[in-house]
């Protein structure tokens, strides 16, 4: 490995993640426009959303497979280019059917993101988990970048353009990015010690099959993600109640994720200071009083505590995301990521339709207050995270 390969993976796939992750959140800001225009309920406005996120879900260790045949580098262009392709798909039709099947197309293509770069990442830097740790969470840092930058500018177009021509140009903005990572992607990706076929032959690849604490920490990142993505999707209709237009909406997005691309850094600093259990419950259960807060506050007081929220909303998930290398084996690290996200992604596939089934019967604040009391499940969850990576007497103190 030459020395300039774990930079150069590192800008790629935070290059990577910064433009499907905004992709992904631009539907925040279109799925109130979508329920106006084709008259849906909240149960099925979360459904379209549970549509891209259940087909990026089903798809991550499908995609590792398919990588493992043709190389990460193919798998991770022919991914953005779909993405980008839905999008287009979904602008020229402008039909509820049409919009579907982009959400079907664009969650494929989307799947090929996390599980591959950020085991290019992971990957790139060898046995230094310190390393790794640092790298993956200024690649989680990157995602951020891009939940910031795209709903906001969608939310700025959608104030002269309609939907569907925005979403022609966030197309051609993503044809773009597959052309700038065509660039970036090292040729030979960091080498990976292979799993012998003879291992893996005949046992289904679960949580469990990974250890107990792989298993705590899926649980752990299934419940904080399907809480994420509860909200995220229904913080538009909330926000649109108090006042908020599309342009405030995508105001409100940014801000929220200005705060999470913070939380990534702290949580992080947290993470190295307090200890995995602490930081947790810290950033867990101010998630939960600050979803309460945005519900009760005026729509400016809101617009306010919403970089607060998103510090502690997706900080939590960096620290989580990081402790993966450290309860799997190498030879098993992009499995263990696909695993992973094929958990937390297809929880943010689920919730949403169930919390929109709640806000349908109960409305919409109701459902909030829900998932602000499902974040809280993370709290004992993490306790078998932290027996698995501080094992013995001294696990219940979490030291670093």
């Amino acid at each position: 490995m030459n020395a300039t390969s774990p930079r150069r993976s590192l800008l790629a796939a935070g290059t990577a993640h910064a433009v499907h992750d905004g992709m992904t959140d631009v539907i925040y800001v279109l799925l109130p426009l979508w329920q106006a225009q084709f008259g849906l309920s909240l149960a099925f406005t979360g459904a379209l959303r549970g549509l891209y996120a259940g087909c990026m879900a089903g798809f991550q260790v499908p995609a590792t497979r398919l990588a493992a045949r043709f190389g990460r580098r193919r798998l991770l262009l022919a991914g953005t280019v779909l993405a980008a392709l839905a999008y287009a798909l979904a602008g020229l039709s402008g039909a509820l059917a049409g919009v579907c099947l982009a959400l079907l197309l664009g969650g494929l293509g989307a799947s090929t993101q996390h599980p591959l770069a950020s085991a290019l990442v992971a990957d790139a830097h060898g046995h230094d988990k310190a390393q790794a740790r640092s790298a993956l969470a200024t690649y989680n840092f990157a995602g951020d970048l891009g939940k910031m930058a795209l709903p906001a500018l969608v939310g700025l177009l959608l104030i002269s353009l309609s939907w569907q021509h925005s979403a022609l140009l966030l197309a051609g903005l993503g044809l773009l990015a597959a052309l700038l990572l065509a660039r970036l992607l090292p040729p030979q990706p960091a080498a990976l010690p292979q799993e012998s076929p003879v291992a893996g032959r005949g046992r289904a690849l679960t949580p469990q099959a990974l250890g107990r604490g792989f298993a705590a920490l899926w649980a752990t990142g299934v419940v904080d993600s399907g809480t994420r993505m509860g909200f995220l999707t229904f913080l538009p209709f909330v926000l649109r109640a108090k006042g908020a237009g599309s342009a405030g909406i995508g105001l409100a997005l940014t801000l929220l994720f200005v705060g999470g691309a913070l939380g990534k850094l702290a949580c992080a600093w947290l993470g190295r200071h307090l200890g995995l259990l602490k930081t947790v419950w810290l950033t867990e259960g101010c998630t939960a009083l600050c979803i309460l807060l945005v519900l009760t506050l005026p729509l400016q007081l809101s617009l306010c505590a919403l970089p607060l929220l998103g510090l502690m909303l997706n900080g939590t998930s960096s620290v989580l995301y990081g402790c993966v290398p450290d309860l799997v084996p190498a030879e098993r690290r992009d499995h263990a990521f696909a695993l992973f996200y094929t958990g937390t992604i297809g929880s943010g596939a689920l919730a949403p339709t169930l919390f929109g089934w709640l806000g349908d019967h109960l409305g919409v604040d109701r459902a909030m207050q829900c998932v602000a009391g499902f974040v809280l499940l993370t709290l004992p969850l993490i306790f078998g995270v932290v027996r698995a990576l501080h094992p013995g007497p001294s696990a219940a103190v979490d030291r670093q």
